[in-house]
């Protein structure tokens, strides 16, 4: 199988990425969240210069894929109407911070926000270098792809930890700036950054011992979370990450405010009840929650096949507890960890593999998408 081209990047508003389908624009709303107005703009938007709906990433980002070049100017202009475009790339690139969508003092959030954003900012970092923001009594973004990670301890106290270390520093909001200052510049002096890029787990594998005092445990990580009733809001999760803008639009609508997740869903605090909107996976055990797939050849020049429309078909297929990952290429955009059950398209079909990432050697090479639906268990029989 022919390597896929590893771009080491990822696409902003100002700095978006050219794909099969036109360029994808990627949004970074301040704190991860929208108000009415600004949900409105972005759905107005995604009809206006794009497909008519929106992705939402697994980096609690959101992107209208489709653009066209010339129109890219007249879609920043529109969007930064609306406060959803950064003044530099430099600051684009420094806000590459998911946060935990259930929190309830906003203050706080946009200070330590902020501390991690400068920190970010002012560091020679890869541009996929980031954190997550989860100071719930529980961390619920265990599975969200990170470098820093700043959490709660059981016993209350502001842990900052980097990922791939079981423990962290005790911080509070007043010491953070010193110790991340601190982590990031051992980072890079001990060679975190190779040809412009580098991840923080990946460093630690290779035994460089980190500096002293990094002794406390974050609190034991949460259960995800089941769309619905979460909390004193509504958790709402979209099949693939796609909702269409007029479903947005129904969300503006019901809620002052909307929180980007990284689960590839919306959470709308205040609000008691949500009605049946078209996209939105209303059911906690409907198994597309339980799938994972990238856009496809459809819409990336480096997928090998078309994957939403299979992995759809497929996921009625799945037997209590598997989880499935559809990837157009081996690099595995939609989930990049490992997962129950991973086809990657290949020249000769989809190679299957088990608690693996796509790309992983196969147990049944080159699988063909009739053979898959028409076999009633192609994963095993429950």
């Amino acid at each position: 199988m022919s390597k896929p081209e590893i771009r080491g990047w990822c696409p902003g508003a100002l700095t978006p990425m050219a794909s099969a389908d036109g360029l994808v624009v990627r949004l970074r709303p301040p704190l991860g969240r929208l108000s009415s107005a600004q949900a409105r703009a972005v759905a107005a938007a995604a009809v206006r210069f794009g497909p008519g709906e929106v992705e939402l990433t697994s980096r609690a980002n959101l992107q209208i894929r489709g653009v066209a070049e010339a129109d890219h100017a007249a879609l920043l202009a529109e969007l930064a109407a609306h406060g959803l475009v950064d003044p530099d790339p430099e600051t684009e690139r420094a806000r590459a911070i998911a946060i935990a969508p259930f929190y309830r003092e906003a203050a706080e959030i946009a200070s330590l926000a902020n501390i991690l954003t400068e920190a970010l900012r002012a560091a020679p970092l890869p541009s996929k270098f980031g954190a997550t923001l989860d100071i719930g009594s529980a961390p619920v973004l265990a599975g969200t792809a990170a470098d820093l990670r700043l959490e709660r301890a059981a016993d209350g106290r502001l842990v900052l930890r980097p990922d791939g270390s079981a423990t962290g520093w005790p911080v509070t909001a007043e010491t953070l700036p010193a110790i991340l200052t601190k982590l990031i510049g051992w980072f890079l002096e001990t060679g975190g950054v190779r040809n412009g890029r580098g991840r923080m787990r990946k460093h630690l594998i290779g035994k460089h011992d980190l500096p002293g005092g990094c002794n406390v445990a974050p609190a034991l990580p949460a259960a995800l979370p089941k769309p619905g009733p979460v909390g004193d809001g509504q958790l709402a999760i979209v099949a693939f990450g796609l909702m269409p803008a007029q479903t947005l639009s129904a969300l503006a609508d019901l809620s002052a405010e909307i929180r980007l997740t990284p689960w590839r869903g919306v959470f709308m605090p205040g609000l008691r009840a949500l009605p049946a909107l078209s996209g939105i996976l209303a059911y906690p055990e409907d198994p597309l929650l339980r799938v994972h797939a990238c856009t496809g050849r459809l819409g990336c020049p480096q997928a090998l096949a078309e994957t939403r429309a299979l992995a759809r078909a497929l996921a009625p297929k799945l037997t209590a507890g598997q989880s499935l990952h559809v990837s157009g290429c081996a690099k595995g955009c939609a989930h990049p960890g490992p997962c129950g059950l991973v086809l990657t398209a290949t020249p000769e079909g989809f190679d299957l593999a088990r608690d693996a990432s796509a790309g992983a050697p196969p147990l049944r090479p080159a699988l063909s998408p009739a053979a898959l639906l028409a076999t009633p268990y192609p994963f095993g029989a429950p």
